[in-house]
């Protein structure tokens, strides 16, 4: 048998390269019923708790001489609450398929299990990408908008907010890769557990059950340990610009926490994936 013979056999065996397992994804993703409402509503909420949290803040209220709260940071909070919509997206994006038995046509037709892996996971994070890009966007133009009309102008001593400042820009656009890395998150608890219902309950717990721990505990030293290595408080210091000695955690180490239970979760998911449907 020639050594062309050996290569046409063995690409076979394979199945289709990354580009059509990424076809297939996104439009299994596309196709998916919820897809639109989930990304319309990490937008959403992302935008409406940022303008809310923005317009009840007043300057009057704030200790003089200056407000000593972030206005970035309080501007961003919707991204909390908006990110739940991208966990269940990431969810449904591996158990959708497990529940209707569908994952057994996917692997027959792409038998290599990291292409599956990353055709999903790409998909996924453009996903959170856009929707978190229009989400921070849009409560970014939010606040600016209200924010001077409750007392926070530049006669004041409150510049607009503004991407042109390094520290703003940063905690905007880390913003959008934290619901990125969220989006791993539960892509890869959704291959460990594969069961909508469960997958999303123990990401959502593992998001926002940590800091409702640490209000439960009295010990300081215990709460400032849950903060700094909970996903979400960890994931969400990115948003900080200022009074960073009083952080739990710093900006980029935080995204780093997240990023490591993101990758942990693909770890084992991975590993079900080859060992449970080999």
């Amino acid at each position: 048998m020639s050594g062309a013979s050996v290569q046409v056999r063995e690409r076979a065996k394979q199945g289709p390269g990354m580009g059509r397992a990424l076809h297939a994804e996104w439009t299994k993703l596309r196709t998916l019923p919820s897809t639109g409402w989930l990304l319309l509503a990490a937008v959403g909420l992302t935008v409406a708790v940022g303008y809310a949290a923005a317009a009840t803040l007043q300057v009057r209220e704030c200790q003089a001489p200056l407000c000593h709260e972030d206005l970035t940071k309080i501007s961003l909070v919707g991204v909390r609450l908006g990110q739940a919509a991208i966990v269940i997206l990431a969810v449904l994006t591996v158990t959708t398929e497990y529940g209707t038995k569908m994952i057994k046509v996917t692997l027959a037709a792409v038998p290599r299990r990291t292409n599956v892996l990353a055709a999903k996971l790409a998909v996924v994070t453009a996903a959170a990408a856009l929707a978190g890009a229009a989400g921070v966007l849009g409560t970014m133009l939010a606040a600016r908008a209200v924010l001077p009309g409750n007392g926070f102008t530049a006669a004041n001593g409150y510049p607009p907010l503004s991407l042109g400042d390094h520290l703003t820009l940063r905690a905007a656009a880390g913003s959008v890769l934290y619901l990125c890395l969220v989006g791993v998150l539960g892509v890869g608890v959704g291959l460990l557990i594969r069961d909508t219902a469960g997958a999303v309950t123990t990401v959502l717990m593992l998001l926002y059950g940590s800091p409702m721990l640490a209000l439960l505990i009295s010990d300081p030293r215990w709460q400032h340990r849950i903060h700094r290595y909970s996903p979400m408080d960890a994931g969400l210091s990115i948003q900080t610009t200022r009074d960073f000695t009083t952080a739990h955690i710093g900006p980029w180490a935080g995204i780093g926490v997240l990023a490591a239970y993101a990758g942990a979760a693909v770890l084992a998911g991975a590993l079900a994936l080859r060992l449970r449907d080999a």
